[in-house]
């Protein structure tokens, strides 16, 4: 993997020194990849809602001009909140699913740690799907997470891709009979996004790719049947 943070041309993904010249008074010419012909970077250009829309139907373009050719800290403060998100639609279903004879105060003590439990669990998943692709990679290529700047970076694009989850938020607020069907059709969309993130960061096989994933899954899937094995409703 090239240095992360590098300029790279979206669409053959060589290393480029920049993505314009400025020539004053706000005259920009957006720079021309030496390999490709073809500007470095023309989403330099584009209104960020056009970006995202390109990013939501998962163009490779988009997603290197995202990674590596803008500034975007938020990976954290990101996984925090989609993880809140996750953990609110499975704590709405427990809710849904208890019925309890209890006094007020301590359904409300339940609830809360009914909450955080979830939280727990959707956070022990996504390390067991992030532990589950990292092992793949490594196993299958190791030269390509050689450095710990290598490791951050694809962390960041993986954590970055999981925005999808973000919808959730949308399928409670609409729910219907068909809840469960959005729910699955979040999580595919979750995963196309991991996938395409991989694919642009280490720049590889859609093969490779795919073993990640389901990887990732094997491990996420593992975690999940310990739960219901100790009990608890995941």
């Amino acid at each position: 993997m090239e240095e992360p943070g590098a300029y790279r041309c979206i669409e053959c993904s060589r290393k480029a020194p920049e993505l314009y010249k400025d020539y004053q008074r706000g005259v920009l010419r957006i720079s021309i990849c030496k390999s490709c012909q073809k500007p470095v970077d023309k989403y330099i250009e584009y209104d960020p809602v056009i970006i995202l829309i390109n990013a939501i139907l998962c163009k490779a373009q988009a997603y290197r001009h995202i990674l590596f050719n803008t500034k975007i800290n938020i990976h954290g403060k990101l996984c925090i909140f989609c993880l809140l998100c996750e953990a609110y639609i499975r704590w709405l279903q427990l809710q849904d699913s208890s019925q309890s004879t209890e006094p007020d105060d301590l359904i409300r003590y339940a609830k809360e740690w009914d909450f955080y439990r979830m939280f727990g669990i959707a956070s022990l998943e996504q390390t067991a799907f992030l532990i589950g692709i990292f092992t793949a990679l490594w196993l299958a290529r190791a030269v390509v997470l050689t450095t710990k700047a290598d490791f951050t970076f694809l962390l960041k694009a993986l954590l970055l891709s999981s925005y999808g989850k973000l919808l959730l938020i949308p399928a409670v607020i609409w729910e219907h009979d068909y809840t469960h069907l959005c729910l699955l059709l979040i999580k595919v969309f979750v995963l196309t996004s991991n996938l395409q993130a991989i694919r642009v960061t280490l720049n590889t096989s859609r093969k490779l790719c795919l073993v990640a994933i389901v990887s990732g899954l094997i491990f996420e899937n593992a975690i999940i049947s310990l739960f219901q094995r100790i009990g608890w409703n995941v």
